[in-house]
């Protein structure tokens, strides 16, 4: 008996070879694609948390010139140290000076070259002593004069640059062209945990960082032979007494290991729950098409029971089919994963988000967990088939193979609440975070997260209920199609209210699809509106000078101050305003919890003249004209740190501490260009010196005019007032277009998952439609038998994925509480929705239409 049901096993499998071909296809495309989501979401973390390569590799003591800030190891100090101070004191055997200039780099055509993720591109001292030179020359020569550089191998990498090249350096005051004398590694990497760097000559780099001859930000020092690191941490400290910062560089490459660990790691969460999107649509497309390819196999496993075979026989047959099956798709899936994961890392790149700098993951979590997850799908889709299958008498199986067996409510009613209660808990955890978390971009998008994940169950559980929606609405097809064809709307009527699950099955995949690309269409509208609206409202300005660069977060790159200069004598311009920008961390007043350590608070303060502020911004609550020494705060920081106007307040900029008087609140409501505080240009200087300039606002004068005022100025733009808001939202809906790479990889493999669903299903019937041609049906009626199911489909997965993607929308309204996700689609959005998904059914179901009414009678008769 054994071998007689092993050998009507391997001839059953190998006489579905093309649907088993399709099932393949569609779980090595979801495999793939759960890969390559995981690979770039291990890449993205180990970029973003950089590699083990310091710049302090050879280091034993860093001196900072007065205090640095315990809570960021990249701040620069707030002082500057004498570096000819340091090397005379005793145990120094080497000593050099150090400084960083946040800059940007841009090829010889203007393009810039983003900075490995998360990071910045920072110009550096070149290291002439080789006792402390942590870098290694890989390509050329050392940087020797001023206008040389010497620049690490992401950099290189990233702009195809080579020792000889002309790049462009935009610093905070000037911008300049300077050639590349050589490319370095740093311990064997192409980037160090702070980001790129761009090292030159040292007199360069202290004049670009505006500081006295002699003195310096750090010194780096190496300790003479059998001078512990510790002791002679100690006696200098002893020696600079509180003019000065000690430590050991070990203990700083520590401090910066564990925040980049830790970026890393929160980077890599958001980018993994992002990728969750791509891994649940590969999911649900394996247990949907495995499921139909198990259930059309029904008849013939029930003729196995039918000659002795036991349900628990046949439970093992498709459980070991299904693991050979699951098996060959995780290997190919995993293998292919890797180039899906190339194409997101340039996707991404393209964006500003460059992970280049990290290598392929190879472990055990990247390999491993995608294909273990493809047999286990393939495996619970297994369980739940064979379960059905095994209970299917012999005598109900030989009626049709295209009938299906009646099956119990309660079940499903009872899977489909336990879905919806999973999507409950997530909204819980969006409301929970809505009422627990200040208010800003981090709540939002933590709260539209878990919103998504519960909108993700509710699509899981709305195609669990899909079977019971058939029923009624193919009622309505049918109708539709007796009037407008007759007897084949008859019979397209008839197949469909008797094949629910086969129909249900394929709407499931377009609901998916529908549901993705109306939600995240939904949000981008939304978003994209408002900030076209409240930029408007805003910006009073009709023009903006901004860098073609951008930075990592997807914003204009900084600007070179020296550029607003030019603008003076343009014609027809009454009004310039140079908006600078840096960040501040404040000191006091602490706003604790009681027994909780206080947690730091950084803010950034955007700085611009206020005679006439009010000719280029339009701030909401109109804030008065500001003194040196004070400072404006938006409402949402004197409303988090309780905060009042008159207040003293005391910040830590780059140049140490600065009390200042809390003039009063306004609001910007494009949170754009003032999102938390305002200052003017005095108390920037006393800030920061080198505030980055992130734009420049014109009022007055024409684009031409303005154009030619700054054509000397490389990679500058003049843009209007709606392309700066569209160039300045974008590091705000970086996140909502990250959504789009994976949601199109998601989408595509949906529609895919539908095509082999409907494919499988007219295959599934190739008696049926035969036997209708036999009878006299006509091949145009049994194609349109089919385009009325497909009808059917189109109509079932457009009204449900439109609803999910209304109701994630309004949820996420009411949680995050934003003005940027309004509940009011446009009216075009819906129909267009309903006739791309049209057109993807119709697109998908035209060859298996050709194929069911080419199907010849003996065929039919011999079909199974």
């Amino acid at each position: 008996m054994e071998n007689a049901l092993w050998l009507i096993a391997r001839r059953s499998f190998a006489e579905s070879r093309a649907r088993t071909a399709a099932t393949l296809l569609a779980a090595v495309g979801s495999i793939a694609l759960i890969a390559g989501s995981l690979q770039f979401a291990l890449r993205a973390q180990d970029a973003v948390a950089g590699s083990d390569a310091s710049e302090y590799a050879r280091t034993d003591v860093l001196v900072q010139g007065g205090a640095a800030d315990p809570d960021d190891p990249y701040a620069p100090p707030d002082g500057r140290i004498r570096l000819d101070r340091v090397a005379a004191l005793p145990g120094v055997a080497a000593a050099t000076g150090d400084a960083a200039v946040p800059v940007t780099a841009a090829r010889p055509g203007g393009q810039a070259i983003m900075a490995s993720a998360e990071g910045r591109t920072l110009l550096r001292p070149w290291t002439p002593d080789p006792r402390l030179n942590p870098y290694r020359i890989e390509d050329g020569r050392a940087p020797a004069a001023d206008g040389e550089v010497a620049v690490v191998r992401h950099i290189a990498r990233a702009g195809k640059l080579r020792a000889g090249d002309m790049m462009t350096l935009t610093l905070p005051r000037e911008t300049r062209r300077v050639r590349i004398a050589g490319i370095v590694g740093v311990q064997g990497r192409g980037a160090v945990a702070a980001g790129d760097l761009v090292l030159a000559p040292p007199e360069t780099v202290r004049r670009a960082a505006m500081l006295p001859a002699g003195t310096w930000q750090a010194v780096w020092v190496k300790a003479a032979p059998g001078v512990p690191a510790d002791r002679l941490r100690g006696e200098l400290a002893r020696e600079l007494g509180g003019g000065a910062t000690v430590r050991t560089a070990e203990s700083v490459r520590r401090a910066q290991a564990a925040a980049a660990a830790s970026e890393g790691a929160s980077v890599a969460g958001v980018v993994g729950m992002l990728a969750a999107v791509a891994v649940f649509v590969g999911l649900f497309v394996v247990a949907n098409t495995f499921g139909t390819l198990v259930r059309q196999r029904t008849r013939r496993l029930a003729l196995l029971g039918a000659i002795g075979a036991t349900p628990r026989q046949i439970g093992l047959l498709i459980r070991l089919e299904a693991l050979a099956l699951g098996g060959i798709a995780a290997v190919a899936g995993t293998a292919a994963g890797l180039p899906l994961s190339a194409l997101i890392v340039r996707l991404f790149a393209r964006d500003g988000f460059d992970v280049s700098a990290a290598g392929t993951r190879l472990g055990w979590v990247a390999l491993g967990v995608p294909a273990v997850a493809g047999i286990l799908v393939t495996q619970a889709a297994a369980w739940r088939a064979a379960r059905r299958a095994a209970g299917v008498s012999p005598v109900q199986a030989l009626r049709s193979t295209a009938t299906e067996t009646r099956e119990r409510r309660l079940p499903r009613l009872l899977a489909a609440s336990a879905v919806f209660l999973g999507a409950g808990f997530w909204l819980a955890v969006a409301a929970a975070i809505r009422f627990g978390d200040p208010p800003g971009p981090d709540r939002t998008f933590a709260v539209s997260l878990m919103t998504l994940f519960g909108a993700l169950l509710a699509v899981a559980g709305l195609a669990v209920l899909t079977p019971f929606l058939v029923g009624p609405l193919g009622g309505l097809v049918g109708r539709a199609g007796t009037l407008a064809g007759g007897e084949t709307g008859r019979l397209a009527h008839a197949t469909i209210t008797r094949s629910p699950r086969r129909v249900s099955a394929a709407a499931s995949s377009l609901m998916l699809g529908v549901a993705l690309v109306a939600s995240v269409a939904l949000v981008t509208i939304s978003v994209n509106d408002r900030f076209r609206e409240a930029g408007r409202q805003v910006m009073a300005a009709e023009h903006a000078i901004a860098s073609t660069a951008r930075t990592a977060e997807g914003a204009p790159a900084p600007l070179a101050r020296d550029t607003a200069a030019r603008l003076a004598g343009a014609p027809g311009v009454t009004r310039t305003a140079v908006l600078t920008q840096t960040e501040v961390k404040l000191v006091s007043p602490e706003r604790t919890e009681p027994g909780e350590e206080p947690e730091p608070f950084y803010f950034l303060v955007s700085g611009a003249e206020q005679r006439g502020l009010r000719d280029v911004l339009r701030l909401g609550g109109r804030p008065p004209e500001l003194r040196p020494g004070e400072i404006a705060l938006s409402s949402a920081v004197m409303e988090d740190r309780g905060l009042r106007p008159g207040q003293r307040i005391v910040v830590r900029g780059a140049h140490g501490r600065t009390a200042l008087t809390v003039a009063d609140a306004y609001h910007d409501p494009s949170h754009l260009f003032a999102d938390q505080a305002l200052a003017a240009p005095a108390t920037m200087e006393r800030l920061d010196a080198g505030a980055a300039t992130r734009a420049i606002l014109v009022r007055g004068g024409t684009t031409e005019a303005l154009e030619r005022a700054v054509a000397g100025v490389p990679g500058v733009r003049v843009l209007d007032r709606d392309a700066y808001v569209a160039a300045a939202s974008a590091s705000l809906t970086r996140a909502l277009r990250a959504t789009h790479t994976f949601v199109g990889m998601a989408l595509l493999l949906a529609l895919f998952g539908m095509a082999t669903t409907v494919s499988m299903s007219v295959a599934e019937r190739t008696r049926e439609f035969g036997l209708l041609g036999a009878v006299g049906a006509t091949a145009r009626q049994i194609r349109s038998i089919v385009r009325w199911e497909a009808a059917t489909v189109v109509a079932l997965g457009t009204i449900l994925g439109l609803a999910v993607a209304t109701g994630t929308l309004a949820l996420l309204h009411v949680l995050t509480g934003s003005s940027f996700l309004r509940p009011d689609p446009p009216w075009w959005l819906f129909p267009l929705v309903a006739a791309g998904a049209a057109v993807a059914t119709l697109a998908t179901t035209a060859l298996p239409a050709r194929r069911a009414a080419a199907v010849p009678v003996l065929e039919a008769a011999k079909a199974e």
